[in-house]
């Protein structure tokens, strides 16, 4: 049931993409063809995030009252539909449009929660972080695919680029049914907060620390994925293919950062915390020279955009996957996972506003040297569960 588990369930959260992924191939074709203005098409993103990180909150609760089956394949359909309705005619009016999204952010914040909780049920203790890391690849494949599939899409016409991926998000849905199965009644002896603790999970010291880490970590992260571009053709002067192709290397290099964090805190005993620290610190390092790194040339600024994919992903999948499954308990992994990932797409929404402004207003080098702070609070949240646990071992 293991093999059987994993592979639907990266199947459905790599799909989840296909119908959030699509819109920002769609943005130039409803700006040319239906006549949106820019900010139009910001307001839908900020609808969409906005909905989504609250939605985080709602879903992982509704994951441990109604189960992972159910949530997500009810996300993943109501998703398809809201994709599929953007090529009806009203879609092309601002108002409905921003509300299309909106809705698809809260849909779409069904999948973590889902399959963190499946995951927990039937993916064994032994190896976890070793095979959570290779399970967290469905997120920067499922990115890459959804991309793909609208641009090819679109080729053909604009609004395919919304149905295609709809009819095959539903597809999915469908299959992730027939396959997916919840296991009540599954714990892991281990799990450091018990279940009589559910109530007061998110009170959990541990738990804060890896949701403020997140926060930390998803704001650098969607910098780096959506602005990476725009710096290479703003300061170092990239053409603009160029740039594209050269941003890629953040996340193709990040799976290996995935892998590696996974295998190292395996052997290090189950170090998640550690290992994703001395990680952050790490990429603290990296954000602050990147300007200059940057500089020196095209093979210095891939070499230095893939560490920083490394040394991003890495930390990411590992609190927000098998840290999470070695805290918390099945019943409430849900309400967990829901909880971490809200609060790290706060930290999502925030990230186009500071980085804007303070690129603009301040420059691209104060911009790096400012996510770097934020990477190194991230860092050191990390440690304050260990640091509080050795005071008490001190003072008792």
């Amino acid at each position: 049931m293991f093999g059987r588990t994993f592979a639907i369930s990266w199947l459905a959260y790599a799909s989840y993409y296909l119908c959030r992924k699509n819109f920002s191939v769609l943005m130039p074709y409803l700006k040319s063809e239906a006549g949106l203005t820019s900010n139009d098409l910001a307001a839908a993103l900020f609808g969409y995030s906005v909905l989504y990180a609250l939605g985080q909150f709602l879903m992982g609760n509704l994951v441990d009252r109604l189960g992972a089956r159910w949530v997500a394949a009810f996300g993943m359909l109501a998703s398809a539909a809201l994709s599929f309705s953007m090529t009806l005619p009203l879609a092309t009016t601002a108002v409905i449009l921003i509300g299309i999204q909106a809705l698809n952010g809260l849909a779409q914040s069904s999948g973590w929660p889902s399959v963190l909780k499946l995951a927990k049920q039937w993916f064994p203790e032994t190896n976890r972080g070793v095979s959570m890391s290779w399970w967290s690849t469905h997120l920067v494949f499922g990115g890459l695919a959804g991309t793909w599939l609208a641009t090819r899409s679109a080729e053909a016409h604009w609004t395919l680029a919304a149905t295609i991926p709809a009819a095959v998000l539903t597809t999915v849905a469908l299959l992730y049914l027939a396959v997916a199965r919840d296991r009540p009644g599954q714990d892991d002896p281990d799990a450091s907060v018990l279940p009589r603790e559910k109530v007061r999970l998110q009170l959990s010291t541990p738990l804060v620390a890896i949701a403020a880490m997140y926060f930390c970590v998803k704001m650098a992260r969607y910098a780096f994925l959506f602005w990476l571009p725009l710096y290479m053709t703003e300061y170092l002067r990239y053409e603009k293919p160029l740039a594209g192709y050269a941003s890629s290397a953040f996340e193709f290099v990040g799976v290996l950062g995935a892998l590696t964090a996974g295998i190292v805190s395996e052997r290090l005993n189950r170090a998640r915390f550690s290992v994703a620290s001395v990680m952050m610190a790490v990429l603290a390092v990296l954000c602050f020279f990147y300007p200059a790194a940057s500089s020196l040339g095209l093979v210095s600024n891939l070499i230095w955009i893939g560490l920083i994919g490394f040394f991003t992903f890495g930390p990411d999948t590992l609190m927000a996957g098998p840290a999470l499954h070695d805290l918390v308990p099945t019943e409430a992994m849900g309400s967990a996972g829901g909880f971490v990932n809200g609060v790290g797409s706060i930290g999502q929404v925030l990230s186009p506003f500071v980085v804007a402004q303070v690129s603009q207003h301040a420059g691209w080098e104060t911009l790096f040297a400012g996510l770097a702070g934020v990477v190194l609070c991230g860092s050191a949240v990390l440690m304050t569960p260990f640091l509080l646990k050795k005071r008490k071992e001190v003072i008792v």
